[in-house]
């Protein structure tokens, strides 16, 4: 039998766990696989492969999607709603868990029509803080308890000069 190992991410639980499962793998598997780590995935918890817009439904029926290096995503949210401040303008969006900020930050520059060459030098900032998540992190780690809402502000790149 085909084997991937898979990265987990558990919303409002810190790290990944990585896992090898088969290809095979079903809801009930990964449910089982996170209990027999103590992590506790209630039915309110949704699970999504990659960045896919669906969540996965049917508890025996394999995982569409899953392969070697998969992000499996748990998560309360079926969507995020991301709002973006630039400016003078705000715009709002609903996103897959699993979508990254890379993700959300292109959909941004496109319904924002900024230039390719300002767009390079801005960086997504969550809103009222200082922190500017990687590009390449799920938005369902960015989000806490059962807010299923974010906030960025793209605001310009601090470079270093000298």
């Amino acid at each position: 039998m085909n084997k991937a190992t898979v990265f987990i991410h558990v919303q409002g639980r810190p790290g990944i766990v990585e896992a090898e499962l088969p290809l095979t793998a079903s809801l009930d598997d990964i449910r089982d696989l996170l209990k027999a780590q103590d992590v506790d995935v209630g039915e309110d918890f949704a699970i999504f492969v990659d960045e896919r817009d669906d969540h996965e439904k049917d508890g025996k029926k394999p995982i569409e999607g899953l392969k070697h290096g998969s992000r499996v995503h748990v998560t309360r949210c079926k969507k995020i709603k991301v709002t973006v401040h630039y400016l003078d303008k705000t715009i709002h969006q609903h996103f897959a868990p699993g979508a990254r900020v890379r993700t959300v930050k292109h959909w941004a520059v496109r319904d924002l029509k900024i230039n390719p060459t300002d767009a390079g030098e801005h960086i997504l900032q969550l809103c009222n803080t200082t922190v500017q998540p990687p590009t390449d992190t799920p938005l369902s780690e960015l989000v806490h308890g059962h807010d299923c809402e974010l906030c960025f502000d793209l605001v310009p790149e601090k470079r270093v000069e000298g």
